[in-house]
C-alpha cells in the first residue's frame, strides 16, 4: 500500500509556488490541490519538513495518509511527532 501527501490551498497558485520552490523547477498545477504516493513511506518526512519550515509563508493545508483510507492533519504542533513515527514505523 502506498502513503499519500495531500495539499489542499484555497488561496490561488499556492501550491505551485510551493512545489515550484520545492522541486527548483516551474510545476503547473490546475486544481488547487495536489497529491503523491510514496511507496517508502520516510520519503514523505523530507516534504513535510519543507512544509512546516515554510508554513508561513504559504496558504497551504497538509494531509497525509499511512494507513487506507486515515487521513491527518500535518500541523505545526504535530509534525515532528508525525516524521519521527515514520522512522520508528517503516525503519528501512
Amino acid at each position: 500500500m502506498n502513503t499519500i501527501i495531500s495539499l489542499y490551498s484555497m488561496s490561488k497558485n499556492q501550491i505551485e509556488r510551493f512545489l515550484s520552490s520545492y522541486y527548483g523547477k516551474k510545476i503547473v498545477i490546475k486544481e488547487d490541490k495536489w497529491e503523491k504516493a510514496y511507496e517508502n513511506p520516510v520519503e514523505m518526512a523530507e516534504l513535510i519538513g519543507i512544509f512546516i519550515d515554510n508554513n508561513e509563508k504559504f496558504n497551504i493545508n497538509m494531509w497525509i495518509s499511512i494507513d487506507k483510507g486515515v487521513f491527518i492533519n500535518v500541523t505545526e504542533n504535530n509534525a515532528n511527532q508525525i516524521i519521527k513515527y515514520l522512522y520508528e514505523r517503516f525503519p528501512y
